[in-house]
C-alpha cells in the first residue's frame, strides 16, 4: 500500500509510513479559529503543551505563529519569529521531530537554524526566495494548496427567466434551428480556418450543443477567470437580493496588502471557491474534474519545481490545503479523491482538523468540539493512502489510531528491550521479566541474549547489575509497549518513590532501546534510547543478538562510542535465559 513504500526524510530523521505518522498542532497565536488565546503565547506553556502531545503519542509537532483562518491579520516575520523559536528549539532538544507552519521565508531560516525539520508552507513554496533556501538545506517540506491568491474581476451578469412550457420548448428550438442555420451561412461565407474553441457540436435535428464547461482551462487564465468572475457575481447578486442591508465588513489594512489573507478573507464570503453552488444542480456535489486538475495539478507543478530546483524527491510531502480558498463541496470532493493524490507518488498529508467543513458534515458548530468528525474524516483518508495526519487532539486521535491498526493492519515489528537488576535474586528477576514480556498482548520474545554482569553506570556506590536484551516482535504502538513494560517493573518491585536514585539499585529496569522505523521524542520517550551508543551493558549482549551492533545502530543515526569510551562495562557472563 501507498503507506508502505514511501519515506520522508527531514533533516536527520527519516519517517517511515508502514503506519500512519500523527502531527500535533501546537498555535503560538492568541487568535487561532480552534484554540486561540492569550496564554499561547506563553512560551513555557507552549512547551508543556508540546510535551504533552509528544508523550500522547504525536510523532511531529508542527508550531505556527500566525493564525491563517479565514479574516486573519497578518503579523510580521518577526513578530512571527519571536513567538515560533524558542517553542521550536526548545522541543527539538527534548528530541522531537519539528515542523515550522510558516510562509515567510525569514522565519524559516531561523527555525531550521535552531531546530526544526520541516518547513510547512501554507503558500506551497509559490515564494522563490523560500525555493532557494529549502534547496540548500536538508529539512522536509510540505507543499500545501491555499487556491487562488487573486481575486478575478467581476463582470456583469444577465439574469435569464426560464419558461419550461410546450410552447416555449418548440419556440427555442426553431430559434435554435434558425440560428444554426444562420451560423452556416456565415461560415460559408467566411475563411475556412477557425479557432478550435468557436467550434460547436451538430446534433440531430440541425440543434447546436453549446460547449460543456469542464473543458481543460488552464489555471488563472482570462478564461478561468471570466467564468469565475461570473458565478461570483452570480452569487453576489442572490445574496444581496435576500438580505440588501448586509453589506460585508471591510479588511483590515493589513490583510489588503497580503495576498493570502485576502484569500482567506474572500472563502470567509463565499462559500465556493471554484464552482458555484447557488445554481440549480441534479447532483450532490460539483463535478470533480476542474477541482482536482487544479488541485493535483499545482501539487505536482510544484514538486517538480523543488525537484528540478534541487529538493531531493523523498524530502516532499503534499497537503491539499483543506479550508484554503475552498468550500465544503470542494473539501468533500478533495477528500473523497484521496488515493489520487496519494497516487503521485509523495507522502500525503490529512490536515482537516476541526476545519469548517468538518463541522459543516457532522452538524457541529464550535470548533473545538469538531475532534470525533475529525477522526472519521482522518480514518477515511487513511484507508485511501495519506500518510500524515495533522490534528489538535493528539492523544485523542492516538487512541483512535491504535485501535483501529490493531485490528485492520496486521503489523508485527521487531524491537529491542534491555533488562537490568541488582537487588534481589537478580538473574531470577530477569527471567521472570522475560517471562512477563512473552504475555503482552500482540507481542512474542523471539530471542534473547545470555545474561552478564557489569559494572555500575552513572552511581558508583551500589552492586553489579546482572544485564540482558531480549528482541521481541510487537504491534504494539511504542508508547502502548512503553506502559506495559512499565507495569511490569512494577509488579517485580520496582521503586517509583521519590527516595529512589534516578540510576540507583533496582530490581528490575525495563528500557525500550529501539524499534523499527520508529523515532520519538519527549520527556516519557526517546526512539532510540538516547543513551544506546555509550552503554557498554546494552551493546555486548546486542552482539549475541546481531551482526556488528555497533554498525547497525550507527546506520541508525546512533552516536555509538567506542567500548573504552562507555559507561557500565561487562566484566563477565553469568548464564542464559
Amino acid at each position: 500500500m501507498a503507506h508502505e513504500t514511501k519515506t520522508w526524510r527531514c533533516g536527520k530523521y527519516e519517517l517511515k509510513f508502514d503506519r500512519p505518522r500523527i502531527m500535533g498542532v501546537l498555535n503560538v497565536t492568541p487568535d487561532s479559529f480552534s484554540d486561540g488565546d492569550e496564554g499561547n503565547l506563553d512560551v513555557d506553556a507552549a512547551v508543556a503543551r508540546g510535551v504533552a502531545m509528544l508523550d500522547a503519542g504525536a510523532d511531529i509537532i508542527d508550531v505556527g505563529g500566525e493564525s491563517t483562518r479565514p479574516g486573519f491579520t497578518p503579523v510580521t516575520p518577526d513578530e512571527e519569529a519571536k513567538r515560533v523559536l524558542p517553542v521550536i528549539r526548545a522541543l527539538a532538544q527534548r528530541g522531537a521531530i519539528v515542523s515550522v507552519d510558516t510562509r515567510h521565508v525569514e522565519v524559516a531560516k531561523a527555525a531550521v537554524r535552531v531546530g526544526a525539520s520541516i518547513i510547512n508552507d501554507v503558500t506551497g513554496f509559490t515564494d522563490p526566495k523560500m525555493v532557494e533556501f529549502v534547496k540548500s538545506s536538508k529539512c522536509g517540506v510540505v507543499i500545501a494548496h491555499a487556491g487562488e491568491l487573486a481575486e478575478p474581476a467581476a463582470r456583469a451578469h444577465k439574469e435569464v427567466q426560464l419558461d419550461t412550457s410546450a410552447a416555449a420548448f418548440v419556440a427555442e428550438k426553431a430559434r435554435a434551428a434558425a440560428a444554426a442555420a444562420a451560423a452556416e451561412a456565415a461560415a460559408a461565407a467566411a475563411p475556412k480556418k477557425r479557432s478550435r474553441a468557436a467550434g460547436a457540436m451538430r446534433l440531430v435535428g440541425g440543434l447546436v450543443q453549446p460547449q460543456l464547461p469542464f473543458a481543460d482551462i488552464p489555471n488563472g487564465s482570462a478564461a478561468a477567470a471570466e467564468k469565475e468572475a461570473a458565478k461570483e457575481q452570480d452569487a453576489a447578486s442572490t445574496e444581496a437580493s435576500a438580505a440588501p442591508e448586509a453589506a460585508p465588513a471591510p479588511a483590515p489594512e493589513a490583510a489588503q496588502n497580503d495576498q493570502l489573507a485576502a484569500l482567506m478573507a474572500r472563502a470567509a464570503r463565499h462559500e465556493e471557491a471554484y464552482v458555484s453552488t447557488s445554481q440549480l444542480r441534479r447532483f450532490t456535489l460539483p463535478d470533480s474534474a476542474p477541482i482536482m486538475r487544479r488541485v493535483m495539478g499545482f501539487l505536482s507543478d510544484q514538486a517538480r519545481a523543488l525537484v528540478h530546483a534541487g529538493v531531493a524527491r523523498e524530502r516532499i510531502c503534499i497537503d491539499p490545503g483543506a479550508g484554503f480558498g475552498k468550500g465544503t463541496n470542494e473539501d468533500i470532493i478533495i477528500q473523497r479523491e484521496t488515493a489520487k493524490m496519494a497516487s503521485l507518488g509523495y507522502p500525503l498529508m490529512c490536515a482537516v482538523s476541526r476545519k469548517r467543513f468538518v463541522g459543516a458534515v457532522s452538524g457541529v458548530t464550535e470548533a473545538a468540539d469538531r475532534d470525533a468528525a475529525t477522526f472519521g474524516v482522518c480514518l477515511g483518508a487513511i484507508q485511501n493512502g495519506a500518510n500524515v495526519v495533522r490534528v489538535h487532539d493528539v492523544a485523542g486521535f492516538a487512541q483512535f489510531l491504535n485501535g483501529y491498526w490493531a485490528v485492520a493492519r496486521p503489523q508485527p515489528r521487531r524491537a529491542f528491550v534491555a533488562l537490568g537488576s541488582n537487588l534481589g535474586r537478580r538473574m531470577d528477576n530477569i527471567r521472570a521479566a522475560k517471562d512477563l514480556i512473552a504475555e503482552i498482548p500482540l507481542t512474542c520474545v523471539s530471542n534473547c541474549s545470555r545474561i552478564y554482569e557489569s559494572e555500575p553506570a552513572y552511581e558508583e556506590r551500589q552492586e553489579p547489575f546482572a544485564n540482558a536484551v531480549i528482541e521481541i516482535r510487537t504491534e504494539l504502538a511504542p508508547l502502548v509497549l512503553l506502559d506495559e513494560l512499565m507495569k511490569i517493573e512494577d509488579a517485580l518491585g520496582r521503586n517509583r518513590t521519590k527516595s529512589a536514585r534516578p540510576n540507583g539499585p533496582r530490581t528490575l529496569d525495563c528500557d525500550l532501546l529501539w524499534m523499527d522505523g520508529e523515532v520519538h521524542g519527549g520527556d516519557k520517550l526517546r526512539l532510540p534510547h538516547p543513551k544506546l551508543g555509550e552503554r557498554d551493558f546494552v551493546l555486548i549482549p546486542l552482539e549475541d543478538l546481531m551482526h556488528d551492533p555497533a554498525r547497525f545502530f550507527r546506520y541508525e543515526g546512533v552516536d555509538v562510542k567506542e567500548p573504552e569510551d562507555r559507561v557500565g562495562h561487562v566484566t563477565g557472563e553469568l548464564g542464559v535465559l
